[in-house]
């Protein structure tokens, strides 16, 4: 399949596998949000999971966090969804292409929470074998990062991405990086990710890099992500610029902002983070994020495209 992503629809986006996906992604031209939303919690819209509603405001990608792959929820499903249809279901709700987070935690890393929500189980850990359960379920990508305080390091992102792509790098889009410290203070502002790390995780199967969005973090300005997309790109992968930092919650302006400064930078992908309250970015700030990177015909065509084409 030969399409760029901003004009697939959900029968196409249901059936792709990775190797159009990646294309598809890459003649989209940096047009195309990845919305990471959290199944565990209460939905926004109660009865509506928080993957719907990001899609209904023109999410491309849904990016599942905190999601167990030995004990999946997803709050707002239908009643009587089987737990391991959790993700086909949503696909087929939403006729988008479902990524979930794994978290590459250090070993012997001891995170201390003060919201329940964050804690870490074994089927969120970034290992094989939830890998390969994740594909079975339906997943189209994995993403190798951190929640808050969960002590994801660059080093064993790169052990972990490793073993990932043994297992299932021929099946899923695999996304790794950080958007912020992640528990590790040694890799804050700057050293969150560098050059160094982006030539280890190209090595080892990454298809895409994450990256923080300029004016995310401490440090992160627009100049110094370009360099390193342009770095990216000339190892042969593609970027997703973040907002981990519970901006997704903030007014409209700032997000028109980031939106912009991350398009020039010139990433593939644009993510927004699940803190908009909690659970979903703020459903304004995604509608405005697609305005402000790909214009209004390409926002209202994601938005309007029925789920039965």
């Amino acid at each position: 399949m030969h399409k760029r992503y901003l004009d697939c629809n959900a029968s196409e986006l249901a059936a792709i596998g990775k190797a159009d996906l990646l294309d598809a992604i890459r003649a989209s031209e940096g047009r195309l949000i990845v919305s990471e939303t959290i199944g565990t919690v209460q939905p926004m819209l109660m009865t509506i999971t928080n993957a719907e509603l990001a899609a209904s405001q023109g999410a491309d990608l849904i990016l599942l966090n905190v999601f167990d792959a030995n004990n999946p929820v997803v709050n707002g499903l239908p009643a009587g969804t089987p737990p391991d249809q959790a993700i086909a279901e949503l696909k087929r709700l939403t006729g988008r292409v479902i990524g979930v987070n794994l978290e590459p935690v250090e070993p012997g890393y001891r995170g201390d929470h003060e919201e329940e929500v964050w804690r870490m189980v074994p089927g969120r850990l970034a290992t094989p074998e939830n890998a390969a359960r994740l594909a079975e379920m339906g997943a189209g990508f994995i993403l190798l990062t951190g929640n808050p305080g969960n002590g994801i390091s660059n080093r064993e992102i790169t052990h972990s991405l490793r073993a990932i792509h043994q297992a299932v790098g021929d099946r899923l889009v695999l996304i790794a990086g950080k958007m912020h410290a992640a528990g590790i203070l040694s890799e804050a502002a700057e050293n969150i990710i560098t050059r160094d790390d982006i030539n280890e995780f190209a090595a080892n199967g990454a298809d895409i890099i994450l990256l923080p969005a300029p004016g995310t973090v401490p440090g992160i300005s627009t100049e110094y992500v370009r360099e390193l997309v342009t770095h990216a790109h000339s190892l042969g992968v593609m970027t997703l610029t973040a907002i981990g930092t519970s901006q997704e919650g903030a007014d409209t302006e700032t997000i028109r902002q980031i939106a912009l400064m991350s398009k020039m930078t010139g990433t593939d992908l644009h993510h927004l983070g699940d803190a908009g309250y909690i659970g979903v970015a703020l459903p304004e700030n995604i509608f405005t994020y697609g305005l402000a990177i790909r214009g209004r015909r390409h926002t209202y065509a994601r938005m309007a495209r029925s789920v039965r084409r």
